[in-house]
């Protein structure tokens, strides 16, 4: 990497001192251990990792970090779980999101953790969000990917709905003068895990709650987000070069394993049978849950996942 873009890089705003105390002190809590890798093409990712035994590597959805998952570790005996903050989330440095070349680059982004890890392939966990980078990596890279799960449903599915929040931070100046005038208090966050399906069951985990309210009061963490939401989507809808279509699933040659809420607003359980039956070897599990499966269910979740990644006899 060169001077000149070490020089940029030491000027990019820093996480709050405040959530990255908390972010620690979860990890310890859980019994697991954070660590920063160093990309190939500079930059820092933070990852959370645990356990010994086949990869199972975590993909976070939006607006959350690593910590979203962190409920699964003391459940997932016998494989190694490994917790990835996406850029700019959690303690990740943040990058340019290119709108053009978005989905390019978030493959290449799991792919190039998947290598600085040692990990030829692995079972991708990907959450929302993050279920649409494993799910394209998944398309791109099969033979990286042992098995993908989806959990919660994934937003860029067919039949999705996309929240209309996510429709109006995607609307360039209006979009940008609410990022830089509202901060959501905890007030307005559990109206937000309410609009998802997760009022009562973001409250059995007090300290993630916590850490949403300190991610939505990280520069890096809004920045992360708002350019991820613009990347993928216009006020009106998905761009039509990362919708995920009827014959992206058809192609989909790697087991899948999805785990769905049986109230998600986002992608409804109809049209996740719907996906199931399109993707050749796919098995749907659905969930007392909204779009975030692991908070009312975090034992279970883990089971469905370790029992998927585990070899077959």
């Amino acid at each position: 990497m060169s001077t000149a873009a070490n020089a940029n890089r030491a000027l990019l705003p820093a996480h709050p001192p405040q959530l990255r105390e908390r972010y620690e002190r979860m990890v310890r809590s859980a019994d697991a251990t954070g660590r920063v890798i160093r990309m190939p093409r500079g930059g820092a990712v933070h990852v959370v990792e645990a356990g010994d035994g086949p990869p199972v590597v975590h993909l976070h959805g939006n607006n959350t970090s690593s910590l979203s998952h962190l409920m699964l570790i003391e459940h997932s005996t016998g494989v190694r779980s490994v917790l990835v903050d996406r850029p700019g989330s959690g303690l990740s440095d943040p990058e340019t999101f290119p709108r053009t070349e978005f989905r390019r680059h978030a493959v290449r982004f799991v792919t190039e953790v998947l290598d600085v890890l040692g990990l030829d392939s692995a079972v991708l966990v990907g959450a929302s969000g993050g279920g649409t980078w494993a799910v394209w990596c998944a398309l791109d890279h099969p033979e990286r990917v042992r098995g993908l799960v989806m959990l919660g449903s994934v937003p860029l599915l067919p039949g999705a709905r996309i929240p209309s929040g996510m429709r109006i931070v995607a609307t360039p100046v209006l979009g940008d003068v609410l990022t830089r005038t509202l901060r959501p208090g905890r007030r307005m966050l559990r109206r937000l895990m309410s609009d998802v399906g997760e009022e009562d069951t973001i409250l059995r985990h007090p300290e993630l709650f916590e850490s949403l309210v300190d991610a939505a009061h990280d520069p890096v963490a809004t920045a992360a987000n708002v350019a991820e939401f613009r990347a993928l989507l216009t006020p009106f809808g998905t761009r039509s070069t990362t919708r995920l279509r009827p014959d992206d699933l058809r192609r989909l040659a790697v087991p899948t394993l999805m785990i769905w809420g049986d109230h998600d607003p986002v992608v409804p359980v109809a049209d996740a049978r719907a996906a199931a039956e399109l993707i050749p070897d796919a098995r749907l599990e659905v969930l007392p849950a909204g779009h975030v499966p692991q908070l009312g269910n975090p034992e279970r979740v883990a089971r469905l996942i370790v029992g998927f990644a585990l070899p077959r006899s």
